[in-house]
């Protein structure tokens, strides 16, 4: 899968991701189109962005308010339960232990 990890999201994030086998860039190395990956986030404006005002995507993992040291074991959860999901661009959400799954069409 490709992956583009935001940089509030984290190094070691995207490093354990580069670690099983995934494309990972990271948005701290990057132009500004991300291109065709599956943004990786702790940021809450883009479920706006993706919801309220229709922006395009490619998939997207929220992880809003997940401390660093369970942000690898959630995104491992996501990997081995959602990778249907992922790869049909829907927006999955990690909040308290939970994962949510939504869809954009």
């Amino acid at each position: 899968m490709r992956f583009l990890v935001d940089a509030c999201a984290g190094h070691r994030l995207a490093e354990w991701l580069r670690g099983r086998g995934h494309d990972v860039a990271e948005s701290r190395d990057r132009e500004p189109d991300p291109g065709d990956r599956v943004l990786v986030t702790m940021d809450k404006d883009f479920g706006r962005l993706v919801f309220l005002e229709k922006s395009g995507h490619c998939g997207l993992v929220r992880l809003p308010d997940v401390p660093a040291a369970q942000r690898i074991g959630l995104m491992g959860q996501v990997l081995l339960r959602h990778p249907g999901d992922l790869s049909e661009k829907a927006v999955i959400t990690v909040r308290g232990g939970r994962i949510r799954i939504s869809r954009t069409d």
